[in-house]
């Protein structure tokens, strides 16, 4: 396959270059490109004098490097699935177009990777940053000087985009070599979407401006809280209050026990009221609490459980058809975050993929009493190339990265007009690795998990 063996040779490339072994991962660009990254330290930066930048690169890379594996198998199978739907068109004009994109495409990254050779001759007989200029690009990387891409103007981004293919050898941390590939075809178009909008506006809603710092309320003492997943109820039922707060530990091969407080000081404190032993194990950190139930996936399995916190049992069981789970369609992160249950002012939602969807985003809405599908909308957010993914308002919002501190909500899905747009609102994981993002509507704040830390953010939405 031409496309294949193009990602082969960069990573010869970058591979011979440096001596090092090569990084993979994935974006997606602002016009629908998939952007492909292979990842190498500097051949400049073995030899310089301040390696503090370096190791900060390599133990982000360490974080990564489990989820990047995933990516460059979903790739392949990825590109396997186009060749298989160029080869079997009937309108062989529509065919040729495409194929002609791919090849025009092809001669671009030859191009480019021509010059990266060329400035990989210029970076082997180069010299160390100067340590003046060095601080100043580490202070300008930590503080988020990456970030400032998605302050320019649309138009600006894509074009800087591009520009991101070529080797940056004025930073001293590490160095990417990028290749931009039309390997996804919009899944509105392989996966059927609604035909009438989402359910009418709340009367509260409106579309998402800002996010503000993250406030730490807990944080676990042991390894099976590194991960987790934190709750308040919106719509309690009695005894409950929207005071209680839930919580399960997601590190661990069978996760049952739901944690009880009674209210936000206790929840401090530490100090527990009750644990529930849940009948199934959890998967992962996508379950939520609306009226008096706890909603969450099974483990390896695609079956939805409702269980109610008030009788301690399993009220319903409920398969989601056709959708990935156990590592098909995760987050960018990992951790088996297939399907996510959500909550807003509309209702209860989940938010998974499908081989039909091409792992694109789908969202449902779900009845809470029965877990029916009550309506369906497919997305063409790839669910590999985001960190994580809230709803408010009937408008789905996904965040860019885990792991980097300055990351950014970059796309938002609105169910109500079956529409897309491109974000760029800060979003702050302050310690580095968040596994759990969830809206409450009652409180409109977000909650998350970030690297063993319950976090919660104010918001301000726009009016309707």
């Amino acid at each position: 396959m031409e496309v294949t063996s193009l990602v082969a040779i960069a990573c010869s490339l970058v591979l011979t270059a440096c001596g090092q072994s090569p990084t993979f991962s994935r974006t997606s660009s602002r016009d629908g490109r998939c952007i492909y990254s292979f990842t190498v330290p500097s051949p400049a930066e073995a030899s310089c004098s301040e390696p503090g930048e370096a190791l900060r690169a390599v133990r982000e890379l360490q974080r990564e490097r489990a989820a990047q594996r995933g990516e460059l198998e979903a790739m392949e199978q990825r590109l396997r699935l186009l060749e298989g739907r160029l080869a079997g068109r009937e309108d062989a004009a529509a065919a040729a177009g495409e194929e002609g994109k791919l090849r025009a495409e092809k001669a671009d990254l030859l191009r480019r990777l021509e010059a990266a050779e060329q400035e990989n001759a210029r970076l082997r007989d180069g010299r160390c940053p100067g340590h003046r200029d060095s601080a100043r690009d580490s202070q300008h990387v930590a503080r988020g000087g990456r970030q400032d891409l998605f302050n320019l103007p649309s138009r600006k981004r894509a074009q800087s985009g591009r520009e991101a293919s070529k080797w940056n050898f004025e930073s001293t941390g590490y160095q990417e070599l990028k290749s931009e590939i039309i390997t996804e075809i919009p899944a509105s178009k392989l996966a059927p979407r609604s035909e009438s909008g989402g359910t009418s506006q709340n009367p509260g809603c409106g579309m998402l401006e800002w996010v503000g710092e993250p406030v730490t309320f807990q944080k676990a003492d042991s390894i099976v809280g590194r991960y987790g997943v934190w709750m308040k109820d919106p719509e309690p039922v009695p005894p409950h209050s929207r005071e209680h707060i839930w919580r399960i530990n997601t590190v661990g091969t069978d996760i049952r026990q739901l944690y009880e407080y009674q209210d936000l000081d206790q929840f401090m404190k530490g100090h527990v009221s009750k644990v529930y032993l849940l009948p199934e194990p959890v998967e992962s950190t996508g379950a939520t609490v609306y009226r008096g139930s706890l909603y969450y996936q099974k483990r390896k399995s695609r079956t939805l459980l409702r269980f109610e916190m008030k009788s301690e049992t399993i009220l319903v069981r409920k398969d989601l058809a056709n959708a990935g789970y156990r590592g098909v369609f995760p987050y960018s992160w990992g951790g088996y975050t297939d399907i996510d249950f959500a909550v807003d002012e509309l209702g209860l939602w989940v938010i998974y993929s499908t081989n039909q969807a091409y792992g694109a985003i789908v969202i449902s809405k779900l009845d809470p009493n029965t877990l029916e599908v009550e309506q369906t909308w497919a997305t063409a957010i790839r669910k590999r190339a985001v960190a994580n993914s809230f709803i408010i308002c009937g408008v789905l919002y996904t965040i860019n990265s885990y792991s980097n501190q300055n990351a950014v909500i970059n796309f938002a899905y609105n169910t109500n007009t079956n529409s897309s747009k491109a974000l760029a609102i800060q979003f702050e994981n302050r310690y580095r690795y968040n596994s759990m993002v969830d809206y409450n509507p009652a409180e409109k704040k977000i909650l998350a998990w970030d690297n063993f830390n319950m976090v919660m953010y104010d918001i301000k939405l726009s009016k309707m």
